[in-house]
Parts: structure tokens; C-alpha cells; sequence
């Protein structure tokens, strides 16, 4: 039992952490909670209650709340969640919990025409100057990678130079114009700035749901030791899930769109990962 309130505990605080101001605490003392979740336009809450034999014998309580959606859907949400719980027994679940929720609604989109109707062509971007955000910069040209296809998933990178944290925000904005990328399942993204002032980087990353997804891009670039450069994977779920494929799948199309744009060449990516090996 003791062992099942530190798992909770741990877990509460990895889930506040990651969803930030959308996980709520309802009823500490019942163990109650709730997170909401906005996608593709539906507003959907998971409630949960975590009884003491969570999750050695017993998975959470939960009530789902989706105005939004059709009974069918609610129906595959509830019977993909419960089918979780039965594989994932004994372990704590909850964020695997809320991504399938995250994913379903995705693929309830009327998307089903191929995977021609994913990627975006570098074609569609052009330099244009942001004097409508109030950016004193053109911006950088966006390249975009090839779409790489796992079982229904899609992921696809996206490149651009940067040289100052500002220029990175406008070349985000800039892609999720496009409905396609702003409603895909992730974009996660990592930048590595070199500041010559101070000789040192500025850099950061962002997972946008798929946990550590954005570190794993930001390692990347600093084994490739990349300078002034944003790297961005977007990510449409296809139904399936992917495990830890979806991991290779990211660092491959991230990789993929750095050498299209010349960011780094193929040989120095080989020589980094005999390096590794």
C-alpha cells in the first residue's frame, strides 16, 4: 500500500508537470482529479479518482466528460481505455490514458484519403518579411523534409536557421498557418543558438505532448553540435500506436530535414553515430 501512494504521488507530479494549468486537483483528500484536453475543436475532460489499490491490482476510477463527440466515439474512447488498463496492469496510467484520448480524437478527423493528404511541400512557404507580428527580420526560409509512414502515423520534418529567439517564435507561427501542421497530433521542436558575446548556446525544446520527444531533439543537435538552427517534427496519428518506434521515426525525420537543408551531410551524421556506437 505504502508502495502504491508514492507511485501516485510520483505520478500527480509528472502529470502536473506535463499538462501544466490543465490538470486540475478536485478532491485531494478523495484522490480526485481532472485534465482537459482541446483538440481539433472538441473540449473533452478525463475525471479521476485513485483508489488505494492503484496501480498495483487496480487501475483509476474514471468518468469522461466529450459534449462534442458522438456516442460512437465515446464508445471506442471508453474501450480503448479500459483495454489499456488491462495491459498496463500494475503500472501507472494515466498519461497513457490522456495521449489515447489525444490520438483518437485526431483520428476522428475525416482524414482517411492517404497519406498524399499529409506533408507539407517547401513550395507552400515563401520568405516573407513579419512586419504584421512586429519583427524587425525577413524570415528565415523553412524547409521541409520527406514524410515518413509507420502504420497510419506520419511524421514529417521541418528546418530553419535561426539567430535570435524571436526569429524562432515567427517561424513557428509561420507553420502552424497551416491547418495541417496546427492540427496534427504533435510538433515538437528543439533550437540551438551559438551567442557569440558570451561564447555559449542558447537553446531550449518543446515535447508538445509526446514526453521527451523534444529532449531527444535537442540531443540530437548537440551531438551533431548544430548551431543557429530550429528543427521541428510534426507527427499526425495514424490509430496504432508505435511504442518506442515513434522515437526512431522523430530522430530519423529530424535528421532527414537537416541534411536536405544542408545543415549537416550525410557523412558527418554516420561518423556521429559510429562515434556513439
Amino acid at each position: 500500500m505504502e508502495d502504491n501512494v508514492t507511485k501516485q504521488a510520483d505520478e500527480i507530479e509528472a502529470l502536473a508537470s506535463i499538462y501544466g494549468d490543465d490538470w486540475k486537483v478536485e478532491d485531494e483528500v478523495n484522490r480526485s482529479y481532472s485534465i482537459s484536453l482541446k483538440e481539433c475543436g472538441q473540449e473533452i475532460t478525463l475525471y479521476f479518482i485513485l483508489p488505494p489499490e492503484y496501480p498495483s491490482t487496480a487501475p483509476p476510477k474514471y468518468q469522461l466528460s466529450a459534449p462534442g463527440l458522438k456516442p460512437e466515439e465515446k464508445n471506442l474512447i471508453i474501450s480503448a481505455l479500459d483495454e489499456l488498463s488491462i495491459l498496463q496492469c500494475g503500472q501507472t496510467v494515466i498519461y497513457e490514458w490522456v495521449e489515447k484520448v489525444r490520438e483518437l480524437v485526431q483520428d476522428f478527423l475525416p482524414l482517411d484519403k492517404g497519406t498524399e493528404d499529409f506533408g507539407i511541400d517547401s513550395a507552400a512557404f515563401s520568405s516573407v518579411t513579419c512586419e504584421q507580428q512586429e519583427y524587425e527580420f525577413e524570415l528565415p526560409q523553412i524547409i521541409h523534409g520527406e514524410t515518413i509512414t509507420d502504420r497510419k502515423s506520419v511524421f514529417q520534418g521541418h528546418a530553419a536557421p535561426v539567430f535570435y529567439a524571436e526569429q524562432v517564435k515567427a517561424i513557428l507561427q509561420k507553420l502552424y498557418e497551416n491547418k495541417k501542421i496546427a492540427n496534427a497530433t504533435h510538433n515538437m521542436y528543439a533550437y540551438r543558438i551559438f551567442k557569440d558575446d558570451t561564447k555559449s548556446f542558447l537553446q531550449d525544446c518543446e515535447d508538445d505532448g509526446e514526453t521527451h520527444a523534444g529532449g531527444r531533439l535537442l540531443h540530437l543537435l548537440q551531438i551533431l553540435d548544430m548551431k543557429n538552427v530550429l528543427v521541428v517534427v510534426t507527427r499526425w496519428y495514424g490509430g496504432i500506436l508505435l511504442g518506442p518506434d515513434r522515437f526512431r521515426h522523430i530522430n530519423n525525420a529530424a535528421r532527414q530535414v537537416l541534411e536536405q537543408g544542408g545543415f549537416v551531410q550525410k557523412s558527418d551524421t554516420n561518423q556521429h553515430r559510429k562515434k556513439k556506437k
